[in-house]
């Protein structure tokens, strides 16, 4: 067997090729990391591969990206990791600001409109079968769908902050597995505990002692996070300082840095919180406009989460001050980027050593699984809030015990929007039908209705 390490140019060629080919949100471009990565290129074992997995998905923001960046820093260290995670965003990043600017500039259209009633409808549909795809893998049992539904009724019914969520069920998984294993076992789930892997280059590479900057180093990781909380936070301190507190600019700063913390499971999860904010906190945009970004965010390879750079070139866009608007937005979009993915490096690069520490404790396994578990409720509340404002034209707010809960209005029943998320879901659970030709699906039936109107 190959033993070496693949030259940092092949490698190079290869995370150039899943920033460009990483459509279909992040199931799919963990789908294809590990198709080209563990099956194909057999740089990494399929445990250690699920074990990084894992771990990317206990931390705030865009699992996909962290995993790419993990596999390069266990590849190549630092440089490998910049160069993996800033090549999966950076194509969709170029692709989403372009699309950002043609929405700001022409959404009122009625060919626009329409356009965006299909596409809407459709991202309904992928966030249902998202459900669905992320269930099969993450309830394996009782305990975990108990744990899911617990979840969503933490978040849509009482209102639980997402971080308390993750945190709680991570404290749930780690207690349980001492009390009850096999209600709670998560070696076998995600790959920890179990024997050795060794198919992986980087598997046996680590075994060999060869790759050095793996291995746990206390002042490494002190540097680490202080190089990249200087610079993460370092521009954002020093706009608010140029531009007052109250700028637009210190808004974005502030809002997507705070964001970038607490904001786990992923770009389905974070949606809710972050329109939330945006909404109804900094009246950035309207809530029909945040699917809208989503819609534009599953055309786009690269993280889902790219709708963040919507959100802020909306933002910036909208209160330019004394710059030109399109500018305006590029610098919000670009600054919503920075915001979002600076922590992701830190993540990584402070944390990464110690979690291969840990691949045989299956505590910290079963920790991780119940995690998963609960993002898959969390989901479950973005694809509620979803049906709310896609497929109904008004909202009521609705007392129950105590609590207040969103509702729709029945009359408001939107019939096209509904008809084309149900041929969109059949279209994706049915048939198989991929994300892009059933988001091009809906964009054309959309702008069928307007034969009709």
């Amino acid at each position: 067997m190959n033993n070496e390490i693949p030259t940092f140019r092949e490698a190079l060629r290869v995370w150039a090729k899943i920033g460009l080919l990483s459509f279909g949100g992040p199931a799919g471009q963990i789908a294809l990391m590990h198709r080209m990565l563990v099956d194909d290129k057999r740089w990494i074992g399929e445990q250690r591969f699920l074990h990084a997995l894992s771990y990317c998905m206990l931390l705030p923001g865009p699992e996909a990206q962290q995993l790419a960046t993990y596999i390069g820093w266990l590849l190549h260290g630092v440089r490998g990791g910049l160069v993996a995670g800033i090549l999966f965003v950076l194509p969709g990043a170029v692709v989403m600001l372009v699309l950002s600017g043609i929405y700001a500039l022409y959404h009122d259209l009625p060919a626009v409109t329409a356009l965006f009633l299909g596409v809407k409808a459709v991202v309904l549909a992928i966030v249902v079968e998202a459900i669905l795809r992320i269930g099969r893998r993450a309830l394996k049992n009782r305990t975990a769908v108990t744990i899911a539904v617990a979840a969503f009724i933490g978040i849509y019914v009482l209102k639980i902050p997402f971080p308390l969520i993750v945190l709680g069920a991570g404290a749930i998984g780690w207690i349980g597995h001492r009390f009850a294993p096999s209600a709670f076992g998560g070696g076998n789930a995600h790959g920890n505990g179990a024997q050795p892997d060794s198919h992986g280059l980087i598997d046996r590479l680590i075994e060999g002692g060869h790759l050095t900057h793996t291995r746990r180093s206390a002042p490494r990781a002190f540097r680490a996070l202080a190089v990249w909380l200087l610079i993460w936070l370092g521009p954002v301190l020093a706009l608010r300082l140029a531009t007052g507190p109250h700028s637009v600019w210190s808004d974005i700063g502030g809002f997507f840095s705070v964001m970038a913390v607490v904001t786990f499971g992923g770009a389905y999860a974070v949606l809710a919180y972050v329109a939330q904010a945006a909404v109804e906190g900094f009246h950035w945009l309207l809530p029909h406009e945040m699917v809208d970004g989503l819609g534009l965010a599953e055309t786009t390879p690269g993280p889902l989460i790219l709708v963040l750079q919507f959100v802020g070139f909306l933002a910036a866009f909208r209160t330019p001050g004394m710059l030109d608007p399109l500018l305006a937005g590029t610098l919000g979009a670009a600054l919503v980027l920075w915001t979002t993915f600076a922590p992701c490096f830190l993540w990584i690069f402070v944390g990464a050593p110690y979690v291969e520490a840990l691949r045989s404790n299956r505590a910290i396994s079963a920790a991780l699984a119940a995690v998963t578990a609960a993002v898959v409720g969390v989901i479950a509340n973005l694809a509620l809030w979803f049906a709310l404002h896609v497929l109904f034209g008004a909202t009521r707010t609705v007392a129950f015990a105590g609590l207040r809960l969103e509702a729709p209005v029945l009359s408001s029943l939107n019939g096209i929007a509904a008809a084309i998320a149900l041929a969109a879901a059949i279209a994706m659970l049915r048939f198989k039908l991929g994300t892009l030709p059933t988001l091009a699906f809906g964009a054309l039936a959309g702008l069928a209705t307007l034969l009709f109107a």
